[in-house]
């Protein structure tokens, strides 16, 4: 039990560093049944789940998660917009779920905390979960530029099974 408790409050400083303590909150509240898969090589953590469904997953690298589609909903439920978001057009919301990666043109508005490479939700102007990515370039330039790839989708909605 101590062991378990060990883990989750890792899991949660990482959590807290990468996204924020009220991202963490909002992934790990006192109704999450979290289960933990070990890497059966390193005995490092692989993968966060959230009874049977993906919450996170690790990436030793970077030491560093990667969103899932839900996570991706339950940040978007209990967080205001567009934190952790980038907002874009309704029109090219198609492509997006499909996986297409995220012009500069197209966002619409963003969370001002990001930065490169950060991890972040890709929703259209609803607010509703399009795609998860990595951000590729800083805010100002997104903002400024009207060509060039802002975000590298690296999953759309319709592209997983959910």
């Amino acid at each position: 039990m101590i062991e378990d408790n060990l883990i989750l409050t890792k899991i949660k400083a990482i959590s807290d560093y990468q996204f924020g303590p009220d991202i963490t909150d909002a992934l790990f509240t006192k109704d999450t049944d979290v289960r933990v898969i070990f890497s059966r090589n390193t005995g490092k953590i692989k993968h966060i789940f959230d009874g049977e469904k993906l919450l996170l997953n690790f990436r030793p690298n970077n030491g560093l998660f990667t969103l899932t589609f839900h996570s991706g909903q339950r940040i978007i439920a209990n967080t205001v917009k567009p934190r952790l978001r980038v907002v874009v057009l309704n029109d090219v919301a198609e492509f997006i779920k499909k996986g297409r990666n995220v012009f500069c043109k197209h966002v619409i508005d963003i969370d001002r905390d990001l930065r490169p490479m950060d991890e972040v939700l890709i929703v259209d102007e609803n607010d509703d979960l399009l795609a998860i990515g990595r951000l590729n370039l800083p805010i100002d330039f997104i903002l400024a530029f009207d060509r060039g790839v802002a975000i590298n989708v690296r999953k759309g909605i319709n592209k997983s099974k959910i």
